[in-house]
């Protein structure tokens, strides 16, 4: 595999196995770079280029072989293993994280769910109970979470990243509207919706 992949490419690869996904269930079983690229809002030279990267796809002129190309994609994507998920912080948007079918159905198991209201823990949400933060490292040594997914305030958010890094987890998803700082050998993806609402409200701004 690459040494380094853009992030651009890894999204557009995560888009190109919902498309075959989508279009293997429909019993399909070629897909052309042209029609992936027509999915995707892209070129079919970007499509080719993005999977050239991982080696050898399909046959020039016969398109993709779908069943190959979504095993080969959940295998670069790394989705042929389970990851193990704790999502801190049991409000809303944590919630909303802990009921979505989608983690499960693409290979991410929540193993905990936390926060540090004492009005809240012991609270079951969905068959997860919600547990105390203070006791994630504890708990990490047992249970061997991969991801932490960060569903809290800004204010809180760099001391529970630093309390997510002690107890040895190694990828963060941050929903917090702030930055956070890691030592490298530590993953943060952030998800910042106040950028992602000004991105939008651009393109209306803009749109001829």
């Amino acid at each position: 595999m690459p040494k380094h992949i853009a992030d651009s490419t890894v999204r557009r690869l995560s888009l190109y196995l919902r498309f075959v996904e989508e279009a293997l269930g429909r019993g399909l079983r070629t897909i052309s770079s042209d029609t992936l690229a027509a999915l995707g809002g892209t070129t079919s030279a970007q499509v080719r280029k993005d999977l050239s990267s991982f080696g050898s796809f399909g046959k020039r002129g016969l398109g993709y072989p779908i069943p190959d190309l979504v095993e080969r994609l959940r295998d670069i994507l790394g989705l042929e293993r389970e990851w193990r998920v704790v999502i801190i912080g049991a409000g809303r948007i944590g919630s909303a994280l802990a009921h979505y079918p989608g983690f499960s159905q693409h290979g991410f198991r929540i193993v905990g769910v936390y926060d540090n209201d004492a009005e809240k823990i012991g609270r079951s949400w969905d068959g997860h109970p919600i547990r105390d933060v203070a006791h994630l490292g504890r708990d990490a040594s047992r249970e061997k979470p991969d991801i932490a997914v960060l569903a809290i305030p800004a204010d809180t958010a760099q001391a529970t990243a630093d309390h997510v890094v002690r107890a040895g987890i190694r990828a963060i998803l941050n929903f917090a509207p702030t930055p956070l700082r890691v030592p490298d050998s530590v993953t943060v993806k952030t998800v910042n919706m106040a950028l992602e609402l000004e991105g939008l409200s651009y393109a209306l701004a803009h749109k001829r």
